[in-house]
Order: C-alpha cells, then structure tokens, then sequence
C-alpha cells in the first residue's frame, strides 16, 4: 500500500480537478498510455504505480490523511500543515480523492472509503489472540506466573489464551473457560469504563451464579466494598483479584483498547499468595499495563492527545 500510495499522490488526477475541489489547479499533465483517461476506468492506485516520485510525496501524502483524522478540512489548512504550496496541496489532495482515500463534501474534506476497506482488511488479519499471544509470552517469561487472555461474552468473562506458570502450579481456568465478570480481575478489568450502577448490576449477577454452584471463593465482598474497590481501580486503569474467584489465588489485570479506544479484552498476571503478595500486585500493575498497552496500540488504539488548536487564518 505504501508504494502504490506514493504513486498515486506523484500522479496528477485524470479527471478535471475543478470536480474534485473548490480551488483552481494547474491543468494536469497528459495521461500515460493504458491509464485511466485511457481507458475510462476510474484513477486507481495499481494504474498509477509506475509514475512513483519518491519519499516525499508519499510522506506528504500520508500527512494529509493523518490531517484529515485530526479534523482538518479544507486545502488551506493542508496546506499549512505540510508546508506546500497552493498548487501543491490540491493536487496531492485531489488524487487522494481520486484514490478514494479522501472523499470531498460541502465545508471541504473527510476521510475516505478506501481507508475503511484497508481497515476492515487489516482488522481481519490481525485477530486478537494472534496480536496478544506473544505479548502473554513476554509477560510469562518475565513472570513466571500464569497468564490469561480474556473477552466479555455477556455478563462472564470468557478465556481465549492461557499460558500456564513455570512454578510447578495449576489453575482451573482453561480457554474456553468462563467465569462471572464481577468474580475476576480480569473480567473487572473489562468493567472499568462502565457506570457504577452497571457495577452493582454485574457484581449482583456473579453472586447470583456462584450461589447456584459448589464452588465459593474464600473472600466474598458486600456491595459497598466491590464498588469502592472498583472506583479505585477505575482511576489507575488495573484490577486486582484477591482470592475473591479461587481460594489462595491473586491475580493483577489490565484492560486492552481497540482503535475506538472501547475496552475490548483483558490480561491478568495470576499466582498463588505465597508468590503474590500485595507488595508485588502493586510492582506489577505497570507490567501489566505495559503489555495491555501494547495490544492496544497494535490493534489500533492511540493513546488520547489533548485537542488541537484550531490554525488561525
């Protein structure tokens, strides 16, 4: 993609650039043989792959698209951004409309088709345990300790990645494993960003279901004190688990972000007391995060930036 994009942005737009944007433009240059003048098909990127200027253009053209999600709009702006000229920035934008990487509507320009279908592709071959798994690895290694990979499936936490731990220990938890979201840290972790209500409703429905099994953990919380822990939690973007879902286990977890910046998963660090006690929970809450974050970014999310000032003309 980023060759032929920067082949696109070298080309001049076939079509009459006063359809595609407000401001007058040099006259585009004559269209190579076979292109899309040529043969009436739209201007694509493949079409335009040998008239590749270089660097440049393509980082200049990649600039405008990363603009355009900041919220710039019109060609005077692009303009200040790059550092072009007039002619310049038209005619970059221009074959980005032309390529569908931009679309122009009324008040100037938005993000375009094209990037939704890249983006849907690249969503597709980068499925969620196969961009955390060597993460969970990284974690493990480091550790010592197990780790597990989680999703939301209704009000349960459901595991799709386990690496067990290296000291000789057995959990019960197994992928394809589900356990109430209130009862573990790492389903809390998946509750962070919701209301307090939502919490109370969550932690009411885990009582309800650990009340129907044999099973009970060895710490059972009364409401006041879940919510507390949970608005604690909320602030520092971690969860604990202190024995609240198997006896003698603690666990440290950590929320994972897609490109919208919801809470899409959740990875916990879990051991037994004697090898988790609260002063080491506490020293790896940023490990956690480290590795949560790092999922995160490849799977889209940016960390939140402060708004931009809007460029005074």
């Amino acid at each position: 993609m980023t060759k032929a994009m920067s082949s696109t942005l070298a080309a001049s737009p076939s079509a009459d650039p006063a359809s595609t944007a407000p401001d007058a433009a040099p006259a585009a240059p004559k269209p190579r043989p076979g292109g899309a003048a040529e043969t009436g098909l739209p201007g694509t990127l493949s079409e335009a792959a040998a008239q590749q200027t270089g660097t440049q253009t393509l980082l200049r053209g990649l600039a405008i698209l990363e603009a355009a999600a900041a919220g710039v709009r019109d060609l005077r702006s692009f303009g200040a951004v790059l550092g072009t000229t007039r002619s310049t920035t038209h005619r970059l934008v221009s074959s980005l409309v032309q390529a569908r990487y931009l679309r122009q509507v009324q008040g100037g320009y938005l993000l375009g088709p094209k990037l939704i279908e890249l983006g849907t592709i690249a969503l597709e071959q980068m499925p969620l345990t196969a961009v955390a798994h060597a993460h969970l690895q990284t974690l493990a290694d480091e550790t010592l300790d197990t780790i597990h990979l989680g999703v939301r499936d209704g009000d349960d936490v459901l595991y799709i990645d386990k690496i067990p731990g290296q000291r000789g220990l057995e959990m019960r938890s197994r992928v394809g494993h589900r356990m109430p979201l209130a009862s573990t840290g790492i389903g809390k972790a998946m509750m962070l960003d919701l209301a307090p209500q939502s919490w109370r409703d969550l932690f009411d429905a885990s009582r309800r279901t650990l009340a129907g099994v044999s099973f009970r953990p060895d710490h059972t919380l009364d409401p006041d004190t879940f919510l507390r822990r949970m608005s604690t939690y909320s602030a520092g973007g971690y969860t604990f688990d202190l024995e609240e879902n198997e006896i003698s286990i603690r666990c440290v977890a950590a929320p994972v972000r897609d490109a919208s910046g919801a809470i899409v998963a959740a990875l916990s660090v879990a051991s037994t007391i004697p090898y988790m006690p609260l002063e080491r929970m506490d020293e790896l809450i940023p490990v956690v995060q480290r590795e949560a974050r790092a999922i995160s970014l490849e799977l889209g999310w940016r960390v939140p930036q402060p708004s931009a000032r809007r460029i005074r003309r």
